[in-house]
């Protein structure tokens, strides 16, 4: 499928310059920044959505780590004191 984009004449001359620079086409250019771009926006929908159900589920239940709780565990990462998560509270 082709799919054509309008950009300016400052934007087209950049990416040419770093296509040049990378030994790459203009095309692989903007479709590697597509690509990078659309994999963010999608990692960051999929983090808000599991935001949202955590919320919903601390709603719900009540049940929570506080931050003071998460950062303990997580300081405790790779040490001797290292320790499965913490069980969540009311």
């Amino acid at each position: 499928m082709a799919t054509s984009i309008k950009i300016d004449d400052d934007l087209r001359a950049r990416i040419r310059s770093l296509a040049q620079r990378r030994r790459r086409s203009s095309h692989w250019i903007m479709r590697e920044a597509i690509e990078q771009y659309v994999a963010r926006e999608e990692a960051r929908e999929s983090f808000k959505q599991e935001a949202y159900a955590s919320w919903s589920a601390y709603q719900e239940t009540g049940r929570h780590l506080t931050g003071d709780e998460v950062r303990d565990w997580l300081g405790r990462w790779g040490s001797e004191d290292e320790t499965e998560l913490p069980d969540c509270h009311e």
